[in-house]
């Protein structure tokens, strides 16, 4: 089992201290950083930028050969931890020997200790993961900003370790939303102020999407909700997967319950969990998408569309799309080729 030490809080020290251990070829731009792996002893890349409000965001996209440990030990104070698992699993624990926490895949955690204790977090060996982790150092609250010198103080009121306890571990419900900002991360091909701006943005979200699973497993927990199971969260996933693939099918929920083998209430719950929307909702918002996309990229008429997506009325078609989009079908069309607009 291999073992790298992280001493700093400043996110370019981390990434040379990164690649000492790891090897790899390093690529800086300003406040950002990616470490690209392709050795015997690990594959992928870690991505990070660093922002002006004591915030750093990491990525980490790897396969390592062995059982790794990545320990963060910050002697003067410890971030806060906020942290996604994309893909794959993880493991926490304060130190080597603490309890373990595990991170499954589209799950969330947040975790903060005391400086004399040690961040660690265990990568299982020839497995892909992906994990997020967005740091907050609370403990320089002087960006002159009094929206993020806010923000940090109400994340150190929240998250750090209260009644003399030395260490605050969550692990949060799944969330998928969480996963396609990461995407949207990844798809970013901008550069410079409007990059980062943009990183900084998604990145933002990604932390409030955190705050707010915390609160909503919070309220869940005393409701006695969040009954799914990860394999019942899995089965919603595909499902939702197909539904975007045969967006034509006729669906109902007794049709959904049949084909997942979950009752309609844990669907809705599924749903509304991943996607924040209910069944009739994330289908509906399917087949307007799947549509807007055959409008920009087929020849189809807008009633051939109508019915490729499983819609039989033109005029609720036309009613939900512009809800969506803020025009009509036909104006949205006449406006992608200025060809067929004047034809």
């Amino acid at each position: 089992m291999k073992i790298v030490y992280l001493k700093s809080n400043n996110i370019e020290n981390i990434f040379n201290q990164l690649q000492q251990d790891l090897g790899g070829s390093l690529v800086t731009r300003p406040q950002e950083y990616n470490l690209q792996l392709d050795n015997n002893y690990v594959r992928g890349e870690i991505r990070g930028i660093s922002f002006k409000n004591n915030i750093a965001f990491m990525e980490f996209d790897l396969i390592f050969s062995e059982d790794t440990l990545i320990i963060n030990n910050m002697p003067v104070s410890n971030p806060i931890h906020f942290m996604y698992c994309a893909q794959g699993k993880v493991a926490h624990s304060f130190g080597i020997k603490g309890e373990k926490r595990l991170l499954n895949q589209f799950q969330t955690g947040i975790f903060s200790c005391d400086p004399s204790k040690d961040t660690t977090l265990f990568f299982e060996g020839n497995e892909n993961i992906k994990l997020s982790n967005i740091m907050v150092d609370t403990h320089k609250v002087t960006s002159g900003d009094e929206g993020s010198d806010l923000l940090q103080k109400q994340l150190l009121k929240t998250f750090m370790p209260k009644n003399n306890n030395e260490t605050f571990a969550y692990t949060g419900s799944y969330n998928l939303q969480i996963a396609e900002k990461m995407q949207q991360l990844e798809a970013i091909t901008q550069k410079g102020l409007v990059r980062n701006l943009l990183t900084k943005g998604i990145v933002h979200l990604i932390l409030a999407m955190e705050i707010q699973q915390h609160k909503e497993d919070k309220k869940n927990a005393k409701n006695n909700f969040g009954s799914l199971s990860r394999e019942e969260i899995e089965d919603i996933k595909e499902m939702a997967n197909f539904i975007k693939n045969y967006p034509e099918i006729q669906y109902s929920l007794k049709y959904l319950s049949k084909k997942t083998g979950l009752s309609p209430a844990k669907l809705q719950e599924g749903f509304k969990l991943l996607f924040d929307r209910t069944v009739t909702d994330y289908i509906r918002n399917i087949r307007v998408e799947t549509a807007e996309h055959l409008i920009k990229t087929t020849d189809l008429n807008i009633s051939e569309i109508v019915y490729s997506v499983g819609l039989t009325s033109r005029s609720y078609f036309s009613k939900i799309f512009k809800e969506k989009y803020n025009c009509s079908p036909k104006y949205y069309q006449d406006h992608q080729n200025p060809i067929a607009a004047t034809a």
